[in-house]
Order: C-alpha cells, then sequence, then structure tokens
C-alpha cells in the first residue's frame, strides 16, 4: 500500500500546531473511504489526551502536598515541574495507550481497567519532561513552550531574591534535579497507577531499556556536539536513540506489553516505530530552524545559535561549496550571530537542498510507517487511531 502521496485532510482539521486539544490530529489525512474510522479516532485521541493530562494533575496535586510538608520552599520545584506537564502534544502516552489497545484482545492483558492504563501511559510525560529540561540545560536554550527554560527561570528566582553565589550556576543546577525527580516521579506513577502486577511486570523491560536508550542518546548528542560523532549517519543515530525510540517505538512496545501482546505485535511496533519516530525528529529539525516561533514557542533562531547538529546541517555541510562551509563554520553555534546571519544560514541549507532533502525523508519514513500500520496484525480502531497520530505527529507546526 503505498502512501507516499498527498491525500485529503480530514474534514474540518487544518494543518497546524497541536497545542491544544482541537489540534491534536490537526493535520491527520486519510483516504476518503476511511473518513469515518478516522472521526472515530479523532474522538478517541481527544479522550485520551483530557484523561492524561487528568492523571498528571492528580498525581502532581499529591507530590505538590508532600513536598511543601517537606518545606514550604520546595513549591517552586513543585511548581516548576507542574508547568512542564501542562504543556506539550501527549503524543507518547496516545501511542503507548493505542498499543494497548491494539493488542488488547490478543494476549494476557485483556482485563486490564482502561482508565489504570491511562495512568500507567501518563507516566511517558515525566521521561519527556526529564529529557526536556536536562536537553535545554546542554543546549544552553532560552525558551520552552513558550516561557523561559527551566535553568534559565531558576536562575532569575536567585536574581530576583538576591541569594549568594552564582545564579547561572544554581539555576543549572535545580533544573538537573528538577529533571531528575521528574524522572523519579515517572516510577512511581508507573507502579502506582492500578494496572496489574502482572502488567507492570511485563512493562518494566521496555520502560529500562527506554529510559537507558534516552540517556545513552543525551550523551551521543553531546559527544556530536563536540564533533566526534559526525556525518549524516551521526546524526541520524543520534534522533534514533535520543528521541524516536522512545517517542513511538517503546510506548508502543509498552503499551503491547501492558495487554501482553505477542511476538507478532511487538515486531510490527518496530516496523511503525522506528521510521516514524525518525520522521517526527526530523519534523522538529525542521520547525527549530524554520518554525513559526508563536506557534513553537520558540525561537527560530535557538538552534542555529547553539549549533545543533542536525541531519539539516550535516546535509547542508556535504553539498556546501567552500564559501558555504566557511559560513557554517563561523555562525553556526555563535550565541553573538545576527538575526541576518542567522538567515543565511537558513538560505543556505535552502540552496544546497539540505532542506528538501529532509522534507523528502520525512516523507518517506512517514509513508513506510503508515504501511506498516496498514499491515499489521491490530485491531482495526487502533489502526484507524495510529493513522491519524503518524500523520499528525509529521504534518505538526509545533
Amino acid at each position: 500500500m503505498d502512501r507516499s502521496t498527498a491525500v485529503a485532510p480530514l474534514a474540518g482539521w487544518t494543518t497546524t500546531g497541536l497545542g491544544d486539544t482541537d489540534h491534536m490530529i490537526a493535520g491527520a489525512q486519510q483516504r476518503e473511504s476511511a473518513r469515518p474510522a478516522a472521526r472515530l479516532a479523532a474522538a478517541d485521541l481527544d479522550r485520551i489526551r483530557g484523561a492524561v493530562a487528568e492523571a498528571l494533575t492528580a498525581f502532581l496535586e499529591g507530590q505538590r502536598t508532600t513536598l511543601a510538608a517537606m518545606d514550604p520552599r520546595l513549591a517552586p520545584v513543585a511548581d516548576e515541574v507542574c508547568a512542564l506537564a501542562e504543556g506539550g502534544k501527549k503524543l507518547r502516552p496516545s501511542f503507548a495507550y493505542w498499543g494497548w489497545r491494539a493488542a488488547r484482545g490478543q494476549g494476557q492483558g485483556s482485563g486490564e481497567d482502561d482508565a489504570a492504563v491511562l495512568r500507567a501511559v501518563a507516566a511517558l510525560e515525566f521521561v519527556h519532561a526529564s529529557a526536556l529540561v536536562h536537553d535545554d540545560v546542554m543546549d544552553a536554550a532560552g525558551t520552552r513552550r513558550g516561557r523561559p527554560t527551566t535553568h534559565v527561570g531558576f536562575a532569575a528566582k536567585h536574581a530576583a531574591e538576591q541569594l549568594n553565589g552564582d545564579r547561572e550556576l544554581f539555576g543549572t543546577g535545580a533544573a538537573i534535579l528538577v529533571g531528575d525527580l521528574a524522572l523519579v516521579w515517572s516510577d512511581e506513577l508507573l507502579r502506582c497507577s492500578g494496572i496489574s502486577e502482572a502488567a507492570l511486570g511485563r512493562a518494566r523491560p521496555v520502560w529500562d531499556t527506554m529510559r537507558t536508550e534516552v540517556t545513552a542518546g543525551q550523551y551521543l548528542d553531546l559527544l556530536r556536539a563536540a564533533g566526534g560523532f559526525p556525518g549524516p549517519d551521526g546524526a541520524l543515530a543520534v534522533a534514533r536513540y535520543k528521541s524516536a525510540g522512545y517517542t513511538v517505538q517503546r510506548p508502543l512496545q509498552l503499551g503491547v506489553a501492558l495487554a501482553g501482546g505477542g511476538p507478532a505485535v511487538v515486531e510490527a511496533c518496530t516496523a511503525i516505530g522506528l521510521p516514524l519516530g525518525e520522521a517526527f525528529q526530523l519534523r522538529d529539525d525542521v520547525l527549530g530552524v524554520f518554525g513559526d516561533p508563536a506557534v513553537t514557542g520558540k525561537s527560530a533562531d535557538d538552534d542555529l545559535r547553539e549549533g545543533k547538529q542536525t541531519l539539516l546541517i550535516a546535509l547542508a555541510e556535504e553539498a556546501a561549496d567552500d564559501a558555504g562551509r566557511r559560513l557554517l563554520a563561523d555562525l553556526l553555534g555563535n550565541p553573538d550571530a545576527r538575526t541576518e546571519d542567522l538567515d543565511a544560514l537558513r538560505d543556505l541549507l535552502v540552496s544546497t537542498g539540505a532542506r528538501d532533502r529532509v522534507e523528502e525523508r520525512i516523507t518517506r519514513r512517514t509513508a513506510e510507517a503508515r504501511d506498516a500500520i496498514a499491515e499489521a496484525p491490530i485491531a482495526d480502531d487502533a489502526r484507524a487511531a495510529l493513522d491519524a497520530l503518524a500523520v499528525a505527529a509529521t504534518t505538526r507546526a509545533a
């Protein structure tokens, strides 16, 4: 089944960001014959996103009380984790939930409570929050989702309260601890979600693998930024382990594990998750340079000033002439670069064909994932929902 050609979007939906409930399947495209199933998927995706948000809110209210009982001065730490959990598209819990629904009727986990599963998959948002906070520290990023990054916010708190010592070091230290706390809470929410001990035992190996891969990917990204993992292959390896795996593949496998699904479904998760996760990250890379700040919540200059070594950059370096390579060497990662300098870098990414090549890869990898969804041995409602998620994840504007 060839899904590489454009098809009409769902009636009433447009290609846009996914920052609120109405945008959850924005841009999702289906063939005319699939529209009723897609509309059903839209309703379910909306419900899941709301349920995940409610699970996070309830859990965080309890944690806020716990921290306040320890010392009222811990309130800003709880507030920061709450702010991180409030944002985002909730894609990872959505993929995990539909992994469970995909295999629910095939395995030992058919009796798991729907609400408990939703609480369990909500724990993925804390893993994501932890990765974002630590990534922002390593990149020295200034904004995230339209607000100061965690380390910047705590540095400002240090200055406002006229605390002793270096405010930047205080901000960095606080952010590391906030990220660590989010990771600790991810374990706690998974364990206390209400899923059975058997389901928890099946989920644990996937959960542990996912968190190891995220940390390993973060190190590879750090190494690449220092010149130790060059070229397009390095960029794709970082994308796979730092983001792609824990965005789609592992969440899907986590859901299948909760359901007790067999090897065929687990294998299908890899066939779906790896290409789709890569396409998701490549879309993120494009938006990081060419996105609208009013929609993405961050400056389109940040990735260039931070010197992020994405596939866009690697392909431009390969295709550029000597003058283009000098431009990259002089301006990429230069915190003092002017707006017109960064516009020149963007022009280079276009003129070398790097942007087009990345867009082509996004299209190809998304089509591969959608073909895998069409052929997977999964429930039809899950198939419709996963296809909607696949297109939403790769045609987003934020």
